[in-house]
C-alpha cells in the first residue's frame, strides 16, 4: 500500500499530470521553494511509487554561480551636522547588499537562474538578507558558521548625503575556501558562467580560476575596492572577464588614469595579462571595454540629474554585462546595457533597481536609441 502524500506533494502530482514535461525550476517557483527542495519532493514521490521514475523531469538549464559577499547595508543618515563626543540624531535605513548578492538578484530578475554560494552568521541579519533573495537566487549553498557574524557593510552619511565613516565587518567570508568550494563541485561543473568577488580569499579565486580552465567554463571576476585588488589570481589566463573601476586599475598596475590614453593603455595592460574582456568604469567619463577580437571602445555614460543613491550602481552594471554577454550581444550593446542598468539605479533608492526584468531593461534601451 503506497504512503500518504501531503498537501504540497499532491499539488505537484496535479502540476506534473497537467504538464508531464514541466521543469524542476517551474515546480519551485508555482509553489515559492527552492528547486533542491523540489528535487527532494520529487524522489519522495519515487519512494511513496507516485512517480515511475525522473522521465516527467527536464533536464535543467546550466545556472550562473554568484560566489562572495552577502551582507547587511546600514546607513545612519545625520539629519544634522555632525557632532564629535555627543548623540547626533539620525534616520536609519537598512537593505540587502553584498557584490555577489546583488549581482545574483539583478540576475534573477532578468530572468536567468542563479546560484548563490556564500558564507554567513546562523542570525537575524542571515534571515533578513534570506528574506529578502530567497525569490530571485537559490540559497542552498550558503554555508552557516554559527560561531561568525553576516557580514555587514555600516555608512554613516552627513545630512548632504556624503559618507562620514564606514564601517565593513567581512570577516566571515574568510570562511569561502577552496574546500568549501570542493563541496559544490558538481554544482560549479555543471554552471554557464561562475561570477566571483574579491571578496573571497585570494586562494580561493586561484582556486575558480583553475577549475574554470580545467572545466572550460567562462569566469567573471569583480573586484570590491582597491585594496582587494591583491585577491586577484598571480595567472589572469583564462579570466573570461574582469570588470573594475579606474581607482581599482590604478591600484593594481600603479598607474594614473589622467586621459583616454592612459585609459586605453590600462584597458590593454589586462589584456596582455589574458584576460579575454575587460571593463574599466570611470564614473561620469563613463567605461571602456575591449578584447582582442572586437578592439576597445570608449561608451559615455547617461546623465543623470538627479541620483537617489549610489548604492549597487556598480553590481547593477556588472550584472547588466555577464547577462547581455551570455544573451551573446556585441561588445558595444553589452557596454550599453551595463550603464542603463546603472543609471537607472542611481535613480531608485533600492539596492537592486524594483521595475528590472529583461523586457524592461530592453525597453530602456529601445529609448535609448
Amino acid at each position: 500500500m503506497a504512503e500518504k502524500i501531503n498537501e504540497k506533494e499532491q499539488y505537484i502530482l496535479e502540476l506534473i499530470r497537467k504538464n508531464p514535461y514541466i521543469s524542476q525550476q517551474e515546480l519551485a517557483q508555482e509553489l515559492g521553494l527552492s528547486r533542491p527542495s523540489i528535487a527532494n519532493m520529487i524522489t519522495g514521490l519515487i519512494k511513496k511509487g507516485k512517480i515511475l521514475g525522473r522521465a516527467y523531469i527536464l533536464t535543467e538549464s546550466q545556472p550562473v554561480i554568484c560566489i562572495g559577499g552577502a551582507n547587511i547595508d546600514r546607513k545612519f543618515h545625520m539629519r544634522e551636522k555632525a557632532q564629535l563626543g555627543t548623540s547626533n540624531p539620525i534616520y536609519t535605513s537598512q537593505n540587502a547588499g553584498g557584490v555577489a548578492r546583488n549581482m545574483a538578484e539583478n540576475l534573477g530578475r532578468l530572468g536567468v537562474e542563479v546560484y548563490l554560494i556564500s558564507a554567513s552568521g546562523n542570525d537575524k541579519e542571515w534571515s533578513f538578507i534570506e528574506e529578502s533573495s530567497s525569490l530571485y537566487m537559490d540559497l542552498e549553498n550558503v554555508t552557516k558558521f554559527p560561531e561568525k557574524s553576516t557580514g555587514s557593510y555600516t555608512a554613516v552619511l552627513d545630512s548632504n548625503g556624503e559618507l562620514i565613516i564606514a564601517l565593513a565587518d567581512m570577516e566571515v567570508y574568510e570562511s569561502i575556501t577552496p574546500e568549501l568550494l570542493q563541496k559544490n563541485d558538481l554544482l560549479l561543473s555543471r554552471s554557464k558562467c561562475i561570477i566571483a568577488d574579491l571578496n573571497c580569499p585570494k586562494e580561493t579565486i586561484q582556486f575558480l580560476s583553475h577549475f574554470a580552465k580545467n572545466h572550460d567554463i567562462p569566469l567573471a571576476l569583480i573586484p570590491v575596492s582597491s585594496p582587494k585588488m591583491t585577491h586577484l589570481p598571480d595567472d589572469l589566463t583564462g579570466v573570461t572577464w574582469l570588470i573594475t573601476n579606474r581607482d581599482e586599475s590604478e591600484t593594481y598596475f600603479n598607474l594614473e588614469i589622467q586621459n583616454e590614453e592612459d585609459w586605453k593603455n590600462a584597458l590593454n595592460k589586462w589584456l596582455s595579462k589574458g584576460v579575454s574582456n575587460v571593463v574599466i568604469t570611470n564614473g561620469k567619463q563613463g567605461s571602456m571595454i575591449g578584447n582582442k577580437q572586437e578592439g576597445i571602445y570608449h561608451i559615455p555614460a547617461i546623465d543623470i540629474h538627479e541620483i537617489e543613491d549610489v548604492t549597487g550602481a556598480g553590481d547593477a552594471f556588472s550584472s547588466a554585462v555577464i547577462y547581455s554577454w551570455l544573451e551573446g550581444k556585441s561588445l558595444i550593446e553589452i557596454a550599453k546595457a551595463g550603464t542603463m542598468n546603472a543609471a537607472k539605479t542611481l535613480q531608485s533608492s533600492y539596492t537592486v533597481r524594483q521595475d528590472l526584468s529583461a523586457e524592461q531593461l530592453q525597453k530602456d534601451l529601445e529609448e535609448l536609441s
